[in-house]
Formats: structure tokens, C-alpha cells, sequence
């Protein structure tokens, strides 16, 4: 399987460290890659900006890839639902392309062309945490379907 988290950015040390942990981690069950896209500061409105920024993450997509963007009015699923949705789409033996906005989030027609929309909850946060969050829920994803023990569940 591989999964390719597409972001707006780069991260900060702190943020690239916990994240290259958990990419790390990943790498044991899919062929795991980050691909970052430069932020469109100098874009005249949020909107261009969007635009703008959505036009470079996709072009870092793989063909045919799963668009599965990360937006507030997505779904918000359980760990164990997320495990559920990472085996399908391994089953679909497609390349995955989790896509992550930038600090104003993402353009609506690049969340129109999405698969899915997966919402982290009704918390901002920061685009950088957000991309530390989603490696580590795919890990703990992949756990449980090994049947790891990292994941607890409801202790």
C-alpha cells in the first residue's frame, strides 16, 4: 500500500520530529512518503491563496490516487473506523493521497474532487499538528488491524 501525506509547508523541527517518528513507524506496513507544497503567500485573497496551493498539492499526487482531504466538515471517525477505511483502501490497491491544507485550509473545489473527507474534530489546529496527528492515527490504524497492542481502545 502507499500512502502519500500531501501538506502545505514544512514543518518545524519540533513538529518534524514527532512526525518523522511516526512516519518512521508507518514505513513497517505501507510505502509511506510526505510531499510539501510551498504556501501561496503572496496570493491577493484567501481564496487565490487556496486555489493556488491546490494546484501544487496535486500535482504532487500519485495518478490515480484516493484524494482523501482533511477538513473540518468531514467525517470524524473513530480510530477503529479509520483502521476499517485504511484496510479498504489497501484492498483497493491504490495509492492514497491524505491532503492537508494549509493555515487556510483548503481550496472547495480540491474538497469537491476528494474520495473522502476526514474531519480530526471540531478543534483548529494548526496545519503542522494536524499533519503529526494524522501520521500518528494512521500508525495506531495500522496497529489495529495487526492486532498490536499499541492501540488501547477503551480501557
Amino acid at each position: 500500500m502507499e500512502l502519500v501525506l500531501l501538506a502545505v509547508g514544512r514543518l518545524r523541527s519540533s513538529y518534524r520530529e514527532a512526525c518523522d517518528d511516526y512516519l518512521r513507524r508507518l514505513g513497517r506496513y505501507a510505502k509511506v512518503r510526505e510531499a510539501e507544497a510551498r504556501e501561496a503567500s503572496r496570493a491577493p485573497t484567501a481564496e487565490a491563496q487556496r486555489e493556488e496551493e491546490a494546484g501544487r498539492l496535486l500535482a504532487l499526487a500519485p495518478p490515480r490516487a484516493v484524494l482523501v482531504a482533511l477538513a473540518r466538515d468531514g467525517s470524524a471517525w473513530t480510530s477503529e473506523e479509520l483502521a476499517g477505511r485504511v484496510e479498504g483502501w489497501r484492498l483497493n490497491a491504490r495509492p492514497v493521497a491524505l491532503v492537508i491544507g494549509g493555515s487556510r485550509g483548503l481550496a472547495l473545489g480540491l474538497l469537491a474532487t476528494a474520495a473522502e473527507r476526514w474531519s480530526l474534530g471540531p478543534l483548529t489546529l494548526p496545519h503542522e499538528l494536524a499533519r503529526v496527528v494524522v501520521a500518528e492515527q494512521l500508525y495506531r490504524a495500522f496497529t489495529i488491524i495487526r492486532g498490536e497492542p499499541y492501540h488501547k481502545g477503551r480501557c
